[in-house]
């Protein structure tokens, strides 16, 4: 791939959930060899092998920008999941209107995923999504947490550190806000990494949580980043949907290593876009337990942006279909116990009132929220 790049997929926007099911799509596919071909794309520490159509191969080659490649070292190991997107309609059928499924294969410790190759699949966020839905179902399934959200190490001018975890939906104001940090701490930041810009896991190491990332790129939303970015990154970009809502850009924002590495986190925030600020909600709560917390997480409550078909104010438990949603019980269970440490290590857990889903506020909302975010990250944090 030579960016720069403009594409104009059949489809600007993901609708519905993936589902699981009872039975494996491999079972049912005829493969023609000639037709398809394999990014094996290296998820955080995960190997997930990602055989697309070559009606869909645009969007297939677009992964270069967002996954590591594996090499063939990788290629030695037993992937921990593989996905077929493109598939003709026929083989899906039996999972009904909307066959966009996975089956775990426990027997063989494999996720296996499928989405058709109509043209209303034709969309980037299939594809990524349902790769980062197979990553957080066997993050879960080893005893970890994902989380949907950015994870951004700050490092400032006077020597301070901190890594941060915002969690929220698509559109709830997570890269709108950092990148208003970007321009707003130009002066008192010396440098804004991002570890994660959508999915990422955290573990636990030495009793203190430690997040990862998943990507080395980003799928951002054009019409809400700061005048001019896209063109300052247009050498390397690739570019969806230009003229239409939702036009997306796809960026490469980090190295692999740095994905990888581990990072141990100082603040987990909840990205809320759609509240109003005063005195009794401020830019920047924080909670007191685990138990106000957890409400306010597992309810995942996000003013739509437009990324999907969904409109108006919507609920999805931890603000992730992603896999936590039809792995509930088990997350329930990773999550009590990680929010528990969160507290017990003094870890800075509440939400930010980023205020992108609410008119007239999708400039000034974010702007708000980074000042009071650079504010909170320069004072001493107490335990």
């Amino acid at each position: 791939m030579y960016p720069p790049l403009v594409l104009n997929p059949p489809m600007n926007k993901r609708t519905g959930q993936f589902r699981k099911v009872g039975q494996n799509p491999l079972e049912l596919i005829k493969i023609k060899k000639d037709e398809w071909l394999c990014y094996p794309a290296k998820v955080g520490k995960l190997l997930i092998l990602v055989y697309f159509h070559n009606k869909f191969f645009e969007l297939g080659f677009s992964l270069c920008n967002l996954f590591e490649l594996a090499n063939d070292k990788d290629l030695t190991r037993k992937p921990d999941a593989v996905y077929l997107f493109g598939v003709p309609d026929e083989y899906l059928d039996c999972f009904g209107n909307l066959p966009t499924v996975f089956f775990d294969d426990e027997d063989n410790n494999l996720i296996v995923a499928a989405v058709p190759g109509r043209d209303e699949f034709g969309y980037f966020g299939y594809l990524k999504k349902m790769i980062l839905t197979l990553h957080n179902i066997k993050i879960m399934k080893n005893g970890n947490l994902p989380f949907h959200g950015a994870l951004v190490k700050i490092n400032l001018k006077n020597g301070k550190e901190s890594t941060i975890l915002i969690i929220g939906d698509t559109g709830a104001g997570k890269s709108e806000t950092l990148e208003a940090l970007r321009v707003i701490g130009k002066d008192s930041i010396a440098d804004l990494m991002i570890i994660a810009d959508d999915m990422g896991s955290i573990e636990l190491e030495k009793g203190h949580p430690v997040g990862y990332g998943s990507e080395i790129g980003a799928f951002l939303r054009l019409d809400d980043l700061q005048p001019g970015y896209a063109f300052g990154q247009i050498d390397r970009a690739i570019i969806m949907s230009a003229s239409q809502i939702n036009a997306r850009i796809v960026i490469p924002v980090n190295s692999f290593n740095n994905v990888i590495k581990g990072y141990k986190i100082n603040y987990v925030l909840y990205a809320n876009n759609y509240e109003e600020i005063d005195e009794e909600h401020p830019v920047i709560e924080k909670f007191q337990n685990s138990n106000d917390a957890l409400k306010i997480f597992k309810e995942g409550i996000v003013m739509s942006k437009g990324t999907t078909t969904s409109t108006g104010l919507t609920h999805s438990y931890f603000a992730n279909i992603f896999g936590p949603l039809q792995y509930r019980e088990l997350h329930d269970k990773i999550s009590s116990i990680y929010f528990e440490v969160f507290f017990k290590e003094g870890i800075f857990v509440g939400q930010f009132r980023t205020r992108l889903g609410i008119k007239g506020c999708e400039i000034t909302g974010p702007e708000e929220a980074a000042k009071e975010l650079l504010k909170i990250i320069y004072s001493p944090q107490k335990k």
